[in-house]
């Protein structure tokens, strides 16, 4: 019998909140990694919030890693960019070597779509957009990531999109530094890339790739690839073609779809040779008010990625400029966590943020004051504020009313975005009132008519009125192309569908059960993210 290896166990690490490593008081402890355990510290001198990367103890006495720890400080602090967290500082005290970074107030991608599901297109194409740019930046300075993944894309309170976590970037050329071992494959195995999987020598091309396989997970809700072991997932990455997004997602611009895939290619050759190209798509994507609505929201951002588009590259320098100069005086940018109500019926509401009250007091009133809803230039872009917050959502989907009320086609998607909101936090009263006046509309307004239907006989199935539902899905069914438009409406009646099935037997009609039967035999969308969790 073979001798098994020696496996060693990871000691835990002591949580180092209260401790002050030189400027920075850590606050408290925001989450761990692999190497690194991340804090909410304030920077004394600045009064400014900070996010600190602490090097693992058993890890800060391998040579290796603090070098690999230090590289990662080096390769983010050579990119100023919007779209890229900045790291501020670098050091050690007392044996614990710590990055300080800029603190982006709201949630990584991963945590967004467990809350929240995909997204629809416009933030889809605002998340993606900010992220190629950044990757762009990255390209220009011969920096890979090689680790792109919906836990290092960083949703802000403004609609700044930010990647982090360059702890396993490389400089490529000559002067790069490398610090992986012969034979090890470093990266996350549900996002690598074919030759990552494969120990290749990487361009920015593999980014790429990586960066589809989020974009696909966040679309569809679900990565192309998935398996019970990391090899089972990267021999998928090399051999098998994913599912075709528009047929899971139907709702979606075609050209939209052919982009991701593009991206996904198997042969680097087939990708989009930079993030420049992709980003060229990306704005030919035909979305109704994008330019507008877009515009209010990323500011900086999205200019430099129109003067990028039209040859001006200087542009990001002069953001970097601006950006540096903000942080020598110390002003404090907006951001915004992103909130969105696509696959509403399949949500749950996440808990109040943990140690929200151990901020400081300057600091808490200054986030209570960046939630005030106030008027933005467009309803467009006022909508599109509210679905990117997580905290004040009601009072931002209000004040879309409240400040264009003549722009009837805005404020009826505030409302539908309301009557999701209220879903998801079972304010039923308040959600039906919402559904009712949609199902009253006439015919002439066919879409919203359909979801205020779905959304009565999900309301009924939930207080077990199935009769009633069943009746309430007879008057859609007129209408039932509309599902194909909006993926929530879709959700809200195979939910409804799902529970009248298994609790209705016996106690409907043969006519409402042959109305039942209709509807059982439509073919929706598959789905992979759908549950009858909401009923």
């Amino acid at each position: 019998m073979a001798e098994l290896p020696n496996l060693s166990v990871t000691p835990p690490e002591v949580d180092l909140s209260g401790r002050q490593l030189g400027d920075f008081r850590l606050l408290r402890r925001l989450g761990r990694g692999a190497m690194a355990e991340v804090y909410l510290a304030e920077q004394g001198s600045l009064r400014r919030q900070v996010a600190i990367k602490v090097l693992k103890s058993h890890l800060a006495t391998d040579e290796t890693y603090v070098k690999r720890f230090h590289n990662e400080a080096q390769a983010a602090a050579s990119l100023v960019h919007a779209n890229i967290v900045q790291i501020h500082d670098v050091g050690s005290s007392e044996g614990v070597h710590y990055i300080a970074q800029e603190y982006v107030q709201g949630q990584n991608l991963q945590e967004f779509m467990v809350r929240r599901g995909p997204p629809d297109v416009k933030l889809a194409l605002a998340i993606m957009r900010q992220v190629a740019s950044a990757l762009h930046k990255a390209a220009l300075a011969g920096i890979v990531h090689r680790d792109i993944k919906p836990e290092n894309i960083m949703l802000g309170r403004s609609g700044e999109v930010k990647v982090a976590d360059f702890g396993l970037a490389r400089l490529t050329g000559n002067g790069g530094v490398n610090l992986t071992q012969v034979g090890i494959t470093m990266g996350t195995p549900l996002y690598m890339s074919p030759e990552q999987v494969e120990g290749r020598t990487l361009d920015p091309r593999s980014d790429i790739y990586s960066f589809g396989v989020t974009c696909f997970q966040m679309l569809a809700g679900t990565p192309p690839f998935r398996g019970e072991t990391a090899l089972s997932v990267a021999v998928q990455h090399l051999k098998t073609e994913p599912q075709r997004l528009e047929h899971l997602r139907p709702d979606l611009p075609v050209s939209l779809c052919r982009i991701v895939h593009k991206m996904l290619a198997k042969n680097p050759a087939q990708r989009y040779e930079t993030a420049r190209d992709l980003l060229v798509d990306l704005r030919g994507v035909p979305v109704e008010g994008m330019a507008d609505d877009w515009g209010d929201l990323v500011d900086e951002a999205d200019g430099a990625i129109s003067e990028m588009l039209a040859g001006a590259h200087a542009a990001t320098g002069r953001l970097g400029s601006l950006m540096k100069t903000s942080r020598l005086h110390s002003m404090r940018r907006r951001r915004v966590r992103v909130w969105i109500a696509a696959g509403v019926v399949l949500s749950f509401l996440a808990g109040g943020a943990a140690g929200w009250s151990q901020r400081p007091a300057y600091l808490l009133a200054e986030a209570r004051q960046a939630n005030v809803p106030h008027q933005l230039n467009t309803a467009g872009a006022q909508l599109l504020r509210a679905k990117l917050q997580d905290t004040e959502v009601e009072a931002w989907l209000k004040s879309v009313e409240r400040y264009f009320p003549k722009d009837e086609r805005h404020v009826q998607l505030a409302r539908q975005e309301l009557a999701k909101l209220y879903l998801l936090e079972d304010r039923q009263e308040e959600a039906k009132k919402l559904f009712d006046q949609f199902a009253d509309l006439d015919d002439s307004q066919r879409e919203l008519r359909a979801f205020g239907l779905a959304g009565q006989s999900l309301l009924l199935t939930r207080t077990g009125r199935y009769q009633d539902a069943i009746e309430k899905l007879d008057e859609l069914w007129p209408l039932k192309e509309e599902l194909d438009r909006d993926r929530s409406m879709r959700q809200m009646v195979q939910v409804s569908l799902n529970v009248i099935e298994r609790a209705s037997e016996k106690r409907v009609s043969e006519a409402q059960a042959n109305q039942l039967k209709k509807w059982l035999e439509v073919e929706f969308p598959p789905d992979e993210g759908e549950t009858d969790q909401a009923g």
